[in-house]
């Protein structure tokens, strides 16, 4: 069994807890075209989809797509990432994992990414971050996880992905890399985490199995 050579993590629910910060993102957005706040259902999915897919569901009239593309837009998305809570157990683990492993962003975000990590000064420990934007078909297709297989020069059972939803369980497995449910016991998984410090062993684990 190959020692892990690359930890991959999801962003939203996994990095951080975006709930309040992408209700409040998509209800001042509906709140502009005169709708009532997002539904659970509504709320669920946008937070494993793209903005733009997350967009289109919400607003199926061509008309109020596009006037809800350009508001938000021209209002962006900083105003909402100070309602984003870092995972507490994130940069300890970020710091334990560098330089012995190369470390990366896997998210269905798009504009949004970079300037989450620049905004929680974090920037400086990810190897890479594919976002949404970066690949022709975003989770629960393979293919940010395929990216970073060929960025890193890694073979899949080489890289460790800790994702929280369906998305993520499928990319994971249609890329055939290792999976790591965080906060979600219903997935489909190679491992299940309730905190990102849980890495560590399961990190050891593989390791001392080489030897």
């Amino acid at each position: 069994m190959n020692r892990f050579k690359v930890v991959a993590f999801d962003c939203d629910g996994v990095m951080f807890d975006t709930e309040n910060a992408n209700r409040s993102y998509y209800n001042d957005i509906l709140a502009f075209l005169g709708r009532p706040p997002m539904t659970e259902e509504q709320f669920r999915y946008a937070q494993m989809q793209t903005v733009d897919k997350s967009i289109a569901m919400l607003f199926p009239d061509e008309k109020d797509y596009f006037a809800a593309q350009q508001y938000r837009k021209e209002n962006g998305y900083a105003p909402y990432i100070r309602y984003m809570k870092m995972a507490p157990d994130l940069i300890p683990v970020l710091e334990y994992l560098r330089p012995g492993y190369g470390t990366a962003v896997a998210t269905n975000r798009t504009d949004t990414m970079q300037r989450v990590l620049e905004i929680h000064r974090i920037e400086k420990y990810f190897d890479k971050v594919v976002t949404a934007l970066d690949v022709v078909h975003p989770k629960p297709a393979p293919d940010v996880l395929i990216c970073l297989l060929a960025h890193f020069n890694v073979n899949a059972p080489e890289l460790l992905y800790i994702g929280d939803s369906k998305v993520d369980e499928a990319a994971a497995e249609a890329a055939g890399v290792s999976f790591a449910a965080c906060g979600n016991p219903e997935l489909d998984a190679d491992y299940h985490i309730t905190g990102l410090g849980e890495i560590k062993a399961i990190l050891k684990k593989r390791t001392h199995h080489d030897g």
